[in-house]
């Protein structure tokens, strides 16, 4: 009778086990519900970020061109570049070129930026 029991409870514990290891292993791999926008919102703000960072790091870091006096803000894919400081034709094509140069920049708003 004994022996018996010690079988069952072990039997017992590794159903157990096995059931909470499924159980783990299925809540890890069960997808995530969303809004239905919120995931193309989120890539969206995320490549946004990513491209006025990457063009003010280029800017900065480009010889000729003020990129501490030019603005960017990007919205949709869009990139808005203004100044408070007037700036050279050249300086301006320049910062156009490069915004247009980024990968999902999909158009480039240079009315903003002062022309000396």
């Amino acid at each position: 009778m004994k022996k018996f029991a010690i079988a069952a409870a072990t039997a017992t514990a590794l159903t157990l086990t096995m059931a909470n290891a499924a159980f783990a292993q299925q809540a890890v791999q069960a997808p995530v519900m969303l809004a239905s926008n919120t995931v193309d919102s989120a890539k969206q703000e995320g490549s946004d970020a990513w491209i006025t960072t990457k063009l003010k790091a280029d800017l900065l870091t480009e010889n000729g061109v003020p990129g501490t006096d030019i603005k960017v803000e990007t919205n949709h894919g869009v990139v808005s570049l203004s100044s408070d400081t007037a700036i050279t034709a050249a300086q301006k094509e320049a910062a156009v070129k490069m915004a247009k140069a980024i990968k999902g920049v999909k158009d480039v708003s240079a009315a903003g930026l002062k022309v000396q």
